[in-house]
């Protein structure tokens, strides 16, 4: 069969080189010029950096197990980095069962409350959490002191006037698989995003960049016509890896009741900018910004975590947003970001001079925050399409998860072994 994959991110990428491992033929076509969707990284010296930041955590298998396969497994590496809690002008480690029972600004009965329903949340499923709201357990099981200092700013940072909607599992899945070690490629994600295009490749697959898709449509024969800016080809089937919304609007042939269900929700976009420093900012890899008036909700300071010397001796720090598509933020240049944010760097380093800075990087990306509401799980689209030969398996099917690499890989294979099974 032929199957033509739309997005070339990692999940993409994995459902394609399961097709061609199977004899199947198969063309993925990616809008970007590199590979790796949200993923995906920029060239720095030798390295790659990333321009969203990414880890792993130990529970990863799917992508663990695709990295050893493609021969990477050398790369990975497990640092233990320092996560800290900015609250009151001062900053708190706050990453782990013992930092939370250390944790200052919370009064001792307040720390015991919040680690027992923490341990609580990673020995249970999230089934019975269903139909709750975060904000509101937290408040009745944790008390208002947790809430108020650790997870309302979190989740204000992250949701801003949703952040009381949020579904109970979405916040299950923060805390449940997470470990104390996060995993990385040394020289960036980008090596995994350019094997799998290789080994597709070499397999008899094509991995189209730099082409964007402005409709798919059925031919009289049946078989779906994908168009792009490069022409149009038909497949047996497509499968698209793009949010449903961005699916709706590419086969206008889906009917309006799969629309109405489908194409439903809100999700936030994602807005980094990313500073190359000459010396350090902080001593932490993640900061969470628990201070009110910062423009950024982290600060995540990468060569805290790999060696700068991987980056020719730059120091490189995130400063990471998420923000509804009609943000102010995502119409400003980088210079008046900059000009935003860096007052806010010397609250938090009093030594911070702008002329730290050797280079700078902004980026951002639609559709990448879903707003994860108690109605979501209602509105997760099935892989098959009521369009003969379309599918859809997308990041908004890894529910309780709303993103993740490994969730993605799994994802890809389950969606595999249905389109193989189904042949």
């Amino acid at each position: 069969m032929e199957y033509a994959i739309l997005g070339g991110g990692i999940l993409g990428l994995t459902a394609a080189l399961r097709l061609a491992q199977r004899g199947e033929r198969v063309v993925v076509y990616e809008r970007e010029r590199v590979a790796g969707g949200l993923a995906a990284g920029f060239r720095l010296g030798d390295a790659w950096l990333e321009k969203y930041y990414h880890h792993l955590f130990r529970s990863d298998k799917a992508i663990q197990s695709l990295i050893a396969e493609l021969g990477l497994g050398p790369k990975l590496c497990w640092p233990r980095p320092r996560t800290v809690t900015l609250w009151g002008g001062k900053t708190y480690q706050l990453d782990s069962p013992q930092t939370v029972l250390l944790f200052p600004p919370l009064n001792p009965v307040e720390r015991l409350r919040m680690a027992t329903v923490l341990a609580f949340l990673k020995l249970m499923p999230a089934s019975p959490l269903e139909g709750k709201r975060t904000a509101a357990w937290i408040r009745r099981w944790m008390g208002e002191g947790p809430y108020r200092v650790v997870w309302e700013p979190l989740l204000r940072g992250k949701f801003g006037a949703r952040k009381e909607e949020i579904a109970l599992p979405w916040f299950w899945a923060r805390v449940h698989d997470r470990s104390t070690e996060l995993g990385y490629l040394r020289g960036g994600f980008q090596a995994l995003y350019e094997r799998l295009v290789e080994r597709i490749c070499d397999l008899g697959g094509e991995v189209l960049l730099g082409t964007t898709v402005s409709r798919v449509a059925t031919s009289p024969n049946g078989r779906l016509v994908v168009i792009t800016d490069r022409g149009e080809h038909a497949f047996d089937r497509v499968v698209s890896t793009l949010p449903p919304r961005l699916t709706c609007r590419l086969v206008p042939e889906l009917p309006d009741e799969y629309r109405a269900r489908y194409d439903w929700g809100e999700a936030y976009g994602a807005h980094c900018l990313i500073l190359a420093l000459d010396r350090p900012l902080t001593n932490a890899y993640w900061t969470n910004i628990n201070d009110p008036g910062y423009p950024f909700l982290a600060l995540v300071e990468h060569t805290n975590y790999m060696p700068p010397e991987d980056y020719d001796g730059r120091r490189l720090v995130y400063l990471g947003n998420y923000r509804p598509m009609n943000d102010p933020l995502f119409r400003m240049s980088k210079e008046e970001v900059l000009d935003e944010f860096l007052p806010h760097l010397e609250r938090l380093n009093p030594a911070f001079s702008r002329d730290w800075i050797l280079e700078s990087w902004m980026f951002a990306a639609p559709y990448a925050q879903p707003i994860v509401t108690t109605e979501y799980r209602e509105h997760i689209p099935p892989f098959e399409t009521p369009v003969r030969g379309l599918y859809e398996a997308s990041m908004f099917q890894i529910y309780p998860h709303d993103r993740g690499q490994n969730y993605s890989v799994a994802l890809a294979d389950k969606v595999v072994k249905m389109l193989v099974g189904s042949s």
